[in-house]
């Protein structure tokens, strides 16, 4: 049987008018941002109080693209007779995106919580040399990091908080039998 003329162009047109009449499903990315989910990963910030120039993030990484640089500073004692300390100053701390396959090895091993995922991710550039971004940089995207979730209120409180808050008690005890003695004491005086 042959094809009745125009059938194909009634068909094309059937496939429009349905489309048309649905809701569009575009992302009009640049005016509106996306909805991220939360652990998303971005780039990485750098938290550049946290690091003490350990190396252990740039020893890690699989590609080697986070460059550290730094030197020795020496402290004075902190108690007289005390005798000097030395410790690392850091000069540079840049990460190479071009090279970078977002593994998060950096961020795990990282001892001092220096390194945190941030859900940046417009951080395109004309040129491949600069895709290295410094530690100014890294500094800036640390203001984007998330708050960590919530900790499940029917968990254990952990050791490090259980031991800051009893000591914290003890020391407010201490404080306030020192107070009441003063107040007893003084009272005894007045009489």
């Amino acid at each position: 049987m042959a094809p009745i003329p125009g059938s194909g162009l009634a068909k094309g047109l059937a496939v429009t008018l349905r489309t048309m009449t649905k809701k569009t499903v575009t992302a009009q990315y640049p005016d509106v941002q996306p909805e991220l989910p939360p652990r998303t990963r971005g780039v990485i910030g750098l938290f550049e109080e946290n690091c003490t120039v350990c190396m252990l993030c740039a020893r890690e990484c699989p590609d080697w693209c986070i460059y550290i640089d730094s030197h020795k500073e020496t402290v004075p004692p902190a108690a007289p007779g005390g005798r000097e300390r030395s410790r690392n100053v850091l000069d540079r701390f840049a990460i190479d995106f071009s090279l970078c396959m977002y593994c998060g090895i950096c961020i795990e091993v990282c001892p001092f919580d220096a390194l945190f995922w941030s859900p940046e991710f417009e951080y395109a550039e004309t040129d491949i040399h600069e895709l290295t971004h410094e530690r100014d940089k890294l500094r800036e995207w640390m203001w984007t990091v998330p708050e960590p979730p919530a900790l499940d209120p029917r968990a254990e409180e952990p050791k490090e908080i259980a031991a800051a808050r009893k000591a914290a008690e003890k020391a407010a005890a201490q404080a306030a039998a020192e107070a009441q003695a003063a107040a007893e004491a003084a009272q005894e005086d007045q009489q």
